[in-house]
């Protein structure tokens, strides 16, 4: 048959199999179950449900979600989650199924979640996108992007929900720790190396799964920093903005996209079909699947209310352009009866079906629809990937204060008292949208400082102190205690987005695990989980307080998903570093920061204010945006791009080639970076443009190029940038992209308060 002929042309195999397939068949390919509900396990043996059966008789099933997923949400634990050998059997026994029993023998796309790492049981757990951006390694990413499509497709997973590229507006979201920053160019890069390094150089690779890019768009912007609000936006910000990383994304091939949940100007994305359509599809050229969020759909009827009932949503859905529906349950409810009813048109029904089934032919489910168990064995938690996830972890660490050059540590630097609530929290440090682990499978930042420590590891001291958002301060006596011990206390803190895994709690007066029926979750981070402060939960604050009392030298961790605005801790701390969620690996990786065998090389993606007053605080605001308030200015704690090192770097030299060209033409810019330190150390060095005078306001200053560069002491290096349409046009008259004439100041430098500048003027072209 020709569809099942793999000489012939995609298209024409798409067109043969649609030609074959009833209504109800065509139905059933727009529709995603949840895919952990598709099997069971007793004794070792998986099986098949009865329910999955009959769906995939009924019409067929297009796609299974999260079919390998283990978290709270799904039930699925260690005890009864699936190891990745079992894991791909698993996906197997549905394929085999699907194939064999239905009447096309159509294959099921398997999506999975794997925003830092394939969330399924023995996964490797990476850190968490904004660590990642604090990395400014887009080569790095990349790599970790190639080992996460191969644990993935090795046990039958050919989708992945990710790259997540909202830029984060308001810090107080939940999910700003699944983003990478605040700024779209930064963003842009990593979109690109996400593609391409997800989707490899062709689907249908054994190494390669399809990315999505989500939330299109302006998810990052809502109102309050409250998860899927409103979106209060302009046509030319959001264009400039938000819309550029997935523009970028797409032109880099990108096979799949998901719109976000929010509304602008009153129109949900879901059905937004001015951004699905005219800008996607039309202008941009995208030619990929659309798949909406979970419940998305219900949400038009139940939430924005912009839909009658649930048929009206799912009609308005699929005609604005949605082909697939995550969880399939409005789709498969509804889309036959609206036929049949004469509310929707088979053709509408039939474009959506031919992009399914095109990504299904490109990832080559239909040839190799199986997967070698074996395989998912060896690479899943390979030690690479476990490597990788170390070094990624060490470079996303920022340094934020040093006083006195109090790090790095000398391994001889007496008793060390780690404390703190995410001292010796394995899940604390994962982030959300994580599965399972057992203990031995993540290193927290006390296990990292005692294995680095090796036979004197009896020398660290541990008490938890405390919990992240409980008030209770029966530990403190004991941290205190510890703390008097000490000559060093390595002070852990920060935030928490751990769901509720069942874990033993810890005894806050010994620090000892306890088992208990009365947990309590510490989350304060994640989706769904927004705040109106960016201060310490709980009583954190409280105990590095008291803690600070003893007179011994205090480092302080941050662990989290979002920047902290504790002024206290800013001023009286000895050092800071800022460790995001930094995986599986990462207690490791900040004890090699902290005892100096890594040199801090991480630099912020987003600004850390002083007080939650201050928001928005981006870098990127536009110029009229005003001074100051009463009680304080407008300047972050720590800006954009900032990030200490234990060397030295000077920049000296600045000079542009072509002081003037014209509108079209291109000029290099170029700075000497020297090591003046005494150790080795890597500077990420930042270009930023600024259009002295346009037509319509500009942000004052922009990022538009970024160089990560490895110094020795006393080593100088010439960085350049290529200055050109790229880095100086602007979203101008009628939303065209325009270089206008006139002044624009370049400005290179270690963060975007600290550059040398030098100017390029821009003629008529």
């Amino acid at each position: 048959m020709t569809y099942k002929d793999s000489s012939k042309p995609i298209s024409e195999r798409v067109e043969h199999l649609l030609g074959l397939m009833n209504l109800k068949e065509k139905v059933g390919q727009l529709v995603q179950p949840f895919g952990w509900m598709t099997y069971e396990v007793n004794e070792g043996q998986i099986t098949l449900t009865d329910s999955f059966k009959k769906q995939v008789k009924d019409g067929g099933v297009g796609s299974l979600y999260g079919t390998l997923r283990a978290d709270p949400w799904t039930g699925v634990t260690l005890e009864t989650g699936l190891s990745p050998h079992k894991g791909a059997e698993a996906v197997n026994h549905i394929q085999r199924y699907a194939v064999e029993e239905s009447r096309l023998g159509i294959p099921i796309l398997i999506g999975e979640e794997c925003s830092h790492g394939h969330m399924a049981i023995g996964g490797t757990v990476f850190p968490v996108p904004l660590s990642i951006g604090s990395t400014w390694n887009v080569d790095l990413y990349r790599d970790m992007c190639r080992a996460v499509a191969l644990e993935t497709r090795s046990q039958g997973g050919a989708v992945t929900y990710s790259p997540v590229l909202d830029v984060v507006r308001d810090p107080r979201w939940g999910r700003t720790e699944e983003c990478f920053g605040e700024d779209p160019y930064l963003i842009s890069e990593y979109a690109v190396a996400s593609v391409e390094g997800l989707q490899g150089e062709s689907l249908n690779s054994p190494s390669s799964v399809a990315a999505t890019l989500k939330h299109f768009v302006g998810y990052g912007s809502s109102e309050g920093g409250r998860n899927a609000g409103p979106v209060h936006m302009g046509t030319r910000e959001l264009m400039e903005v938000d819309m550029l990383p997935f523009k970028k994304a797409v032109e880099a091939g990108a096979a799949s996209i998901m719109p976000a949940y929010n509304e602008i100007d009153g129109v949900p994305c879901t059905v937004n079909t001015e951004l699905l359509d005219g800008i996607l599809r039309k202008e941009w050229g995208f030619d990929g699947m659309v798949i909406t969020d979970c419940g998305a759909i219900d949400m038009l009827a139940s939430g924005h209310d912009t839909a009658e009932d649930g048929q009206d949503a799912a009609v308005q859905a699929i005609r604005a352009g949605i082909d697939m529906e995550m969880s399939g349950e409005m789709f498969s409810k509804h889309l036959l009866s609206a036929i049949e009813q004469n509310k929707l048109e088979v053709a509408v029904l039939d474009e959506a079906v031919r992009r399914v089934l095109t990504l299904k032919f490109k990832l080559g489910l239909f040839e190799n629809p199986y997967v070698d168990p074996q395989v998912a064995e060896k690479v899943i938690g390979s030690e690479q990937h476990i490597e990788l996830a170390r070094q990624l972890a060490a470079e996303g660490i920022v340094l934020l204060k040093n006083e006195a050059k109090a790090l790095p540590l000398s391994k001889k630097s007496g008793v060390i008292a780690v404390i703190g609530p995410n001292a010796d929290q394995g899940y604390n440090q994962l982030g959300d949208y994580t599965s399972p682990q057992p203990p031995a499978a993540v290193t927290t930042v006390l296990g990292g400082i005692r294995a680095k420590l090796g036979d004197e590891a009896e020398r660290v001291l541990y008490a938890p102190g405390c919990r992240i958002k409980d008030d209770s301060r029966e530990g403190f006596e004991f941290a205190l205690d510890c703390a008097g011990q000490a000559d060093t206390v390595v002070l852990v803190l920060g935030g928490s987005s751990a769901r509720d895994f069942g874990e033993d709690t810890i005894d806050l007066r010994t620090g000892a695990s306890k088992v208990t029926d009365d947990a309590m979750s510490d989350m304060d981070c994640g989706e769904g989980i927004d705040r109106m402060t960016l201060q310490l939960s709980g009583v954190q604050l409280e105990l590095a307080k008291e803690i600070h009392k003893v007179g011994k030298r205090m480092i302080v961790v941050y662990i989290n998903g979002r920047p902290i605005a504790e002024p206290w801790i800013d001023e009286h701390a000895d050092a800071i570093l800022e460790a995001w969620y930094p995986g599986q690996e990462g207690g490791h990786a900040v004890a090699d920061i902290l005892f100096g065998d890594v040199n801090p090389s991480g630099k912020l993606t987003i600004s850390i204010p002083k007080h939650v007053g201050q928001l928005p605080v981006y870098y990127n605001g536009k110029r009229s945006r005003g001074k100051r308030y009463l009680e304080e200015d407008a300047q972050p704690r720590y800006p954009f791009g900032y990030g200490l090192s234990y060397t030295e770097f000077s920049y000296s030299d600045m000079q542009v080639t072509k002081e003037v060209i014209r509108a079209g033409e291109t000029a290099v810019v170029s700075i000497n970076v020297t090591n003046t330190g005494d150790r080795e150390g890597a500077e990420v060095v930042q270009f930023y443009v600024s259009d002295v005078t346009s037509r319509f306001t500009r942000p004052a200053r922009e990022l538009k190029g970024f160089r990560k560069i490895l110094l020795q002491p006393g080593e100088c290096r010439k960085v350049e940038f290529t200055v050109g349409p790229e880095q100086l046009q602007y979203i101008g008259q009628g939303y065209k992209q325009v270089v206008e004439p006139g002044l624009f100041r370049l400005m290179i430098g270690r963060h975007v308060n600290d550059t040398l500048s030098t100017d390029l003027t821009v003629q008529e072209g």
